[in-house]
């Protein structure tokens, strides 16, 4: 199953100036992926409806999606629309058929119209990607399932050789069958805005800014790209499908940007955290081990820190209400700043440290490596160290970081409050 990804062709797909990482045995005794138990949201919720305790609501025109939305407080304003045939169920997708996909900091949910099972995956601590499936079909009782085989295209070199979802940016076929040979992407916040989306809707405003949203590679001839001006700055899309046939009329240009980043962020730490257990295991933590832990540790932070990011030349402006609402499910601190706060002028965030640092996913990360992340973005936020690759963040900008998490992130180091 794929989640916000592009699937099956991860041989292909290559991250943008990041090395090759091989898969990390998912079978191996500091990790055991498939032993369970589970104890993420769609876990918990599978339970609770097995036993009764909850219940499934069942929609006439949209089935179980807006009762396990609301079940997963996943709000329907994160809808993002993917018509590449880049799902198990990739005969169902097509540009009149798009898969929708919904999200929040833990929990993803896909689905495509007139199809067996709603997809779904949820990214915990120690396992990283866990996938599963409900029934789509009308039940009783609403069944889920962990499939056999979600990590044959779940875990490799698009998710840094770990189980973790990602966003794809592929060109596509009339029909949204992948075109390879045109050229695929992972893509994230560091990748060129003229490099997304290839295979995705867009629906919002960029002005000059171009991306590969909202096309097809009619002729096989032509290069990838495929950014006709008819083709950008849309706020509907009512050429490409019927709007009524979605929880909301959007693909939203600030939720796929926000889907982007958390991608890579959750495979950066779980990566960081089976590298650590498996070393711990194996009796590794030798010299070598640690030089390659801080060098981990330093692509976190300069993650974490948006350091990297691609600017944005023009002001960019979504159309649904997910700029409103996603700033509002963070904390703030006493003068009403938070992570979540966005920018959208010159880039996606106004204070560029992920707020991915309060997920459970963060928290779950195996003490030394944590201790290190914490430490690393002291020294740089503090200017303690030599941090001339951070110059792109400004001193007020880092000093407003400081701030915000002595305020909000419960757990900080000592020494960061004594400073």
């Amino acid at each position: 199953m794929a989640l916000g990804v592009a699937t099956c062709v991860t041989g292909t797909v290559a991250q943008r100036d990041q090395p090759y990482r091989a898969n990390l045995p998912a079978d191996h005794p500091a990790i055991e992926y498939d032993a369970g138990p589970f104890e993420d949201p769609i876990a918990r919720l599978a339970e609770a409806v097995a036993s009764g305790v909850a219940t499934l609501d069942y929609d006439n025109r949209f089935g179980y999606l807006p009762s396990l939305l609301d079940r997963l407080d996943i709000r329907v304003d994160s809808q993002v629309l993917v018509f590449s045939k880049t799902s198990f169920q990739a005969d169902k997708i097509s540009p009149r058929n798009p898969r929708a996909i919904y999200f929040n900091d833990d929990v993803a949910v896909g689905i495509v119209q007139d199809a067996d099972v709603i997809e779904l995956a949820a990214f915990g601590a120690l396992p990283g990607g866990v996938f599963y499936t409900l029934d789509a079909g009308r039940s009783g009782e609403p069944r889920f399932a962990r499939p056999n085989g979600c990590l044959r295209c779940h875990q490799g070199p698009a998710t840094l050789g770990v189980p973790g979802p990602y966003v794809g940016s592929v060109s596509t076929s009339a029909t949204g069958r992948p075109d390879v040979r045109l050229g695929t992407a992972v893509t994230d916040h560091r990748t060129p805005f003229e490099e997304r989306w290839g295979g995705w809707y867009v629906t919002g405003t960029h002005g000059a800014l171009r991306h590969r949203g909202n096309a097809l590679a009619r002729d096989p001839t032509r290069g990838a790209g495929l950014v006709e001006a008819a083709n950008q700055n849309l706020t509907t899309l009512v050429r490409f499908v019927d709007p009524s046939d979605y929880l909301t009329p959007t693909s939203d240009l600030i939720a796929l940007m926000t889907l982007e980043h958390q991608t890579q962020m959750i495979n950066l730490f779980t990566r960081a955290g089976w590298e650590a257990r498996i070393a711990e295991h194996d009796g590794l933590l030798n010299e070598t081990e640690a030089a390659a832990r801080r060098r981990s540790v330093d692509e976190i932070v300069r993650y974490m820190l948006f350091a990297d990011e691609a600017p944005l030349s023009n002001p960019i402006q979504g159309v649904s209400t997910f700029t409103e609402t996603f700033p509002t499910r963070g904390p703030r601190d006493r003068r009403g700043r938070s992570l979540r706060d966005l920018d959208l002028r010159t880039r996606l965030f106004r204070y560029p440290l992920s707020y991915m640092v309060y997920s459970d996913l963060f928290d779950g990360l195996p003490d030394p490596v944590r201790a290190l992340v914490y430490e690393r973005l002291f020294e740089v936020l503090r200017g303690d160290a030599a941090t001339d690759r951070f110059d792109r963040l400004p001193a007020r900008d880092r000093q407003a970081i400081l701030e915000i998490l002595w305020e909000t992130k419960p757990g900080l180091p000592a020494y960061w409050q004594a400073n």
